[in-house]
């Protein structure tokens, strides 16, 4: 069963509303602008979640991102290499 939905009436920009409405294929305008309004939900929200995170624990560093972002790289690596093995 689906969540209930209401009708609203929302203002933006026509080339906004159009491409949309373009990119919005079969599942219509409404289900792109809802998951668009989704997503952007929970970026509020994992924002609201870094503001408390770093209010407690301080800022994370350019340094820190840059050191999980290189482990991220060579575990990628290490799995391509590992499936190469495999087949």
């Amino acid at each position: 069963m689906s969540e209930p939905t209401g009708k609203y009436s929302i203002t933006m920009p026509r080339d906004i509303a159009e491409a949309a409405r373009t990119r919005s294929g079969p599942s219509g305008l409404s289900a792109y602008v809802a998951a668009a309004v989704a997503r952007q939900i929970e970026r509020d929200n994992l924002n609201d979640l870094i503001a408390v995170a770093e209010a407690e624990h301080g800022a994370i560093t350019d340094a820190e991102i840059q050191a999980l972002r290189d482990q991220l790289h060579q575990a990628r690596l290490e799995q391509t290499r590992g499936a190469a093995d495999a087949a």
